[in-house]
């Protein structure tokens, strides 16, 4: 069975189709690259597909359940249960005020979250794999750069173990040998089980092709 499912997806900007009758399908283990001029909404699709921005038409279905659609969210389907298993990583995230040890635990308190522990021998592993030492913890989210903040955002969703992470232009303020660090860890993490599965978006069509499997083109609509 598939992970997810989009069935003619479609999206409008100021009355205008962005994009229209979108399938796409994400089998567990798929490492999936969207791909398109930029301007096409690459960002918007992943969004969608999280549920965290609307849609005008079409379906979206996660484990053979409807979760979202153009008239809003299944009846009897839990968001947040969805968010926690489908996780979108912004390639600008939003940090939390405090430690970058806080932005990793504060989301154990979240409902959703509460029956997982944070686990600081893992993270620390992850830290390691990254090149940042264990001083990174203790450092003020505010005075992180966009790389830095971008670690954060990474280490915060894999922690919680999604079944399918959305990585927008997720090495985008790295350095190359971090983004390559970057590439390795969520590889690894993603070869821990083979249910999970990745879509990607980037600008380098290298990265695309070290890390993706598959290929969707995205195209804008034929007038």
């Amino acid at each position: 069975m598939a992970l997810l499912k989009a069935v003619g997806l479609g999206r409008k900007i100021n009355s205008s189709w962005l994009w229209q009758g979108l399938n796409l399908t994400l089998e567990p283990g798929t490492r999936l690259a969207i791909v398109g001029p930029s301007g096409v909404g690459k960002s918007l699709l992943l969004r969608s597909l999280a549920g965290l921005d609307p849609l005008d038409a079409g379906q979206v279905f996660y484990q053979g359940q409807r979760v979202l659609s153009a008239t809003g969210q299944a009846p009897g389907k839990s968001m947040p249960h969805y968010r926690s298993a489908v996780i979108y990583l912004h390639q600008r995230p939003a940090l939390l005020e405090g430690t970058v040890d806080f932005n990793l635990q504060v989301v154990y308190g979240f409902g959703v979250h509460q029956r997982q522990c944070y686990n600081p021998q893992r993270i620390q592993t992850w830290l390691d794999m990254l090149g940042r030492p264990a001083q990174f913890l203790t450092q003020a989210a505010d005075h992180l750069s966009g790389g830095e903040s971008q670690i954060v955002a990474l280490l915060r969703a894999l922690q919680l173990e999604p079944q399918i992470l959305l990585l927008d232009e997720p090495g985008a303020s790295l350095d190359p040998d971090t983004t390559l660090q970057m590439e390795t860890l969520i590889d690894q993490w993603l070869g821990e089980t083979p249910e999970r599965a990745c879509i990607w978006t980037s600008h380098d069509g290298s990265q695309i092709q070290r890390v993706t499997t598959e290929q969707f083109f995205l195209s804008p609509p034929e007038l």
